[in-house]
């Protein structure tokens, strides 16, 4: 078994939700938390890193989140947060920005004819990468269900009520515009190892995520019922190094409770979410530098199934084409019996809940949007995990098995 900690752990998106309001602004206390941690992975050898909360930094709602890993093989990460930050407490805008920067040594990559999905775990090379992707943030709420009423409260409110079963009726409904710089920069790329890409070899590109969210879940950090829509479009402006292009993704969510069983679960939830996403421009041409060329994005900014939320037995980014579709089920109980309270390190910290989940996830990734393609020759993971919340904040552990590996990984948040 192979047991890897990628880059993407570092990048996940970090929410820090509060469930209550400063009504003004000189009355919140901030609120600070520092971890260290040490891991032992194939990938980076002995690692030590740290990461560090703080919460109310500047305004009452908002937060920080930094982390930082080195390892013995020279390979080191960096990541910072900042979220959930107004003009005013009227205002429906929220703004955010996340900075992340890596420089990997000696690391395992799937490029070009290797990132199908036919390709083998064979097919990898290991080679020395910079990689960064900088992003903010510019959310707002729109004026319909919860969001009608509370304006960005109910987006900052965890627990939620749910008042109906559309965006008119209930939920958070939002708009939010991303704008991003990208890049993978490697250094001495053995080509002719390489199979010949089908997307663009640009080393850097930028342009603008929008994105809908409808989000009805009763709970944000462990929602027992309701449901989650997203809509994303990306698009790529290009420039005269190279070709523009867009793509949409499209991800749902499903949460249904069972309730409790007997006194061994105080309770139960089945989790389903739905991913796919195309990238339309794909067959088009334009010019660039007085050359026809196809409007496709790099291999790191393209549609990728692996990693932290989809097909979790394989690393980030393993597969990646033009289409893309998964389905991933979780089985979420919450037992009875809650020691961690008395463990070390756990005591130091407010630990009010931790849940056992098993999960599968199926999916592939495709040089066509073809529904029928998609459903064909489906990768699959199985696997396990526990989730407990300390200090607001959702950590996840969970061990993943699959057709060509064994992958164990630390994060925050739900993946769905």
């Amino acid at each position: 078994m192979t047991t890897i900690i990628k880059a993407a752990a570092m990048v996940a998106a970090f929410s820090c939700s509060t469930a209550a309001w400063a009504d003004s602004w000189p009355s919140w206390t901030p609120e600070t938390a520092f971890v260290p941690f040490a891991f032992s992975t194939d990938a980076m050898g002995l690692s030590v890193g740290m990461a560090g909360l703080l919460k109310g930094a500047g305004q009452p709602q908002a937060a920080l989140l930094g982390a930082g890993v080195y390892s013995e093989k020279g390979t080191w990460l960096s990541y910072l947060g900042a979220s959930n930050y107004i003009f005013s407490q009227n205002s429906r805008w929220l703004f955010g920005a996340e900075l992340f920067d890596a420089n990997y040594k000696q690391f395992d990559y799937y490029l070009g004819e290797a990132s199908g999905n036919a390709s083998s775990a064979d097919d990898k090379i290991i080679a020395n990468a910079k990689e960064f992707q900088y992003r903010l943030s510019m959310r707002y709420v729109l004026p319909m269900g919860a969001g009608d009423s509370q304006g960005i409260r109910a987006a900052l409110t965890p627990v939620r009520k749910l008042t109906g079963h559309t965006p008119w009726d209930s939920g958070v409904s939002s708009v939010e515009f991303r704008p991003f710089y990208q890049g993978r920069e490697f250094d001495d790329l053995p080509t002719s190892q390489v199979e010949p890409a089908d997307f663009t070899e640009v080393e850097k590109v930028w342009g603008l995520e929008t994105r809908f969210d409808w989000d009805n879940r009763n709970n944000t950090r462990n929602p027992t019922e309701g449901s989650q829509s997203q809509l994303s479009v990306t698009l790529d402006p290009g420039s005269h190094e190279r070709p523009s292009w867009w793509k949409w993704e499209f991800e749902q969510s499903w949460f249904w409770s069972f309730g409790n069983l007997g006194e061994l679960f105080d309770q139960q939830v089945l989790a389903l979410n739905v991913y796919t996403a195309d990238t339309p421009s794909w067959n088009s041409t334009e010019q660039v530098n007085g050359q026809q060329e196809f409007r496709r994005p790099p291999a790191y900014a393209g549609n990728r199934l692996g990693g932290l939320y989809r097909l979790r037995s394989f690393s980030g980014g393993r597969f990646v084409d033009r289409a893309a579709l998964s389905y991933s089920m979780e089985y979420r109980v919450m037992p009875d019996w809650q020691p961690l309270d008395d463990w070390p390190v756990f005591e130091w910290y407010d630990v009010p809940w931790w849940q056992w989940v098993a999960f599968v996830d199926v999916g592939r990734v495709a040089d066509e949007y073809d529904l029928a393609k998609l459903h064909r020759d489906m990768k699959w993971s199985v696997g396990g995990a526990v989730r407990f919340q300390v200090e607001g904040i959702v950590v996840r552990t969970e061990m993943a098995a699959g057709s060509e590996d064994s992958l164990f990984r630390v994060m925050i948040n739900q993946p769905f």
